[in-house]
């Protein structure tokens, strides 16, 4: 559902992309901070290639600033599309309230993304609008952009420095969207452990520059001997005291997904 997920293609020409692509490793190829911190984010994109499909369970806990906590229960479903970006829906299955209700994301590597919602109450399928994709996603302290599958192309970069985190030497990074006007963010810096290029941590700047909020990444298992997924993911909302933890289970690869089970018009059958 949540993939972190970058290039800017105004950056660097056709051949040194090239470069990076064929160099390995690609971080240690490069030579300004732009282009190291480009490297990265593609060393990083190219380790978790051909996972083709999975499917996973998801427990989302909204906590208001009080503590109260809330939970809701998700089933997930990822598509890898060549030459393009991911597709992924989420189902939710309870509480009642949003029993039923249907998301589904269709993420590009150039241009906006397709974001779809189902509203059981409503009966209805809402487009989400590019514009909006800065709003809360089912009132946790995710966006919709946060949700969309991260794609190396929709970011700049710069490379800031290496520092520890949680025992984990990391590459520390600052990346820029570049859809300025929709995004609800001016920059994220972001840590990717050297040894797999897993994100640790994130945190987002919002419109003003100011901290909004912190993702961290754990409990990492690995799949198919080559991709990385994280069981825990916490983003904490530092302006709101807000936060919303996700935790995943039962990961399953390979399960025969096609575009097919990827369609908008049939939201409303979706069970």
């Amino acid at each position: 559902m949540i993939s972190f997920s970058i290039s800017n293609r105004s950056l660097l020409s056709a051949t040194l992309c090239w470069l990076l692509l064929i160099s390995s490793p690609l971080a240690v190829q490069a030579e300004t901070a732009e282009e190291k911190g480009l490297a990265i984010a593609v060393e990083a994109h190219l380790r978790d290639e051909g996972f083709g499909d999975y499917t996973s369970d998801m427990t989302m806990t909204l906590r208001n600033k009080q503590g109260k906590e809330s939970k809701r229960a998700i089933r997930g479903k990822t598509l890898e599309v060549a030459d393009d970006g991911d597709k992924s829906l989420s189902i939710f299955d309870t509480p009642r309230d949003v029993k039923g209700t249907a998301f589904l994301s269709f993420s590009h590597k150039v241009g906006d993304d397709e974001q779809w919602l189902y509203l059981p109450a409503l009966k209805r399928v809402k487009r989400i609008n590019s514009r909006n994709k800065s709003g809360s996603f089912m009132g946790s302290e995710f966006a919709y952009e946060d949700i969309a599958s991260q794609e190396v192309e929709k970011y700049n970069y710069k490379h800031l420095r290496e520092e520890e985190l949680g025992g984990l030497l990391c590459y520390v990074s600052e990346s820029y969207p570049v859809d300025k006007k929709n995004s609800g963010y001016t920059r994220r810096i972001t840590w990717l452990d050297k040894e797999e290029y897993r994100i640790q941590k994130v945190e987002y700047y919002d419109r003003k520059k100011s901290l909004l909020k912190t993702l961290t990444v754990s409990g990492y298992q690995q799949y198919l001997g080559k991709h990385w997924r994280a069981d825990d993911m916490k983003m904490v909302n530092h302006q709101t005291g807000k936060s919303t933890s996700l935790h995943w289970e039962n990961y399953q690869f390979n399960t025969g997904l096609t575009e097919v089970d990827f369609n908008s018009t049939s939201l409303k059958r979706i069970r």
